[in-house]
């Protein structure tokens, strides 16, 4: 839901913008928005912000797992150490759900 109501309001947003300063003022935004997200700090940042989530996240996974593990149904049980299990194949973090990795 959360997602769905960014991309409206950021629909929105560039809708209004649009059509307030015209063709020439969307040309030069989008223009330093994409020189923003090349630019290779930005990108480093980014990266690093995306490991450090992953990071966490695996380790949250991996408390949530330990801790109520046994409480849950052997087919819950069994998916989170199959993630589990999947993340440490080959010694690096395979392509998730999601279709990004963490290389």
């Amino acid at each position: 839901m959360r997602y769905k109501l960014t991309f409206v309001v950021g629909l929105a947003l560039g809708y209004v913008i649009g059509t307030r300063a015209g063709r020439e003022r969307y040309e030069q935004m989008r223009k330093s928005a994409k020189d923003f997200a090349q630019n290779p700090a930005v990108r480093n940042a980014a990266e690093s912000a995306a490991q450090t989530g992953r990071q966490v996240a695996g380790k949250a996974m991996h408390a949530v797992g330990d801790t109520v593990g046994d409480r849950l149904p052997s087919s819950v049980t069994d998916r989170v150490h199959a993630l589990r299990d999947r993340g440490r194949s080959n010694g690096r973090v395979e392509d998730d759900d999601w279709g990004t990795s963490n290389t």
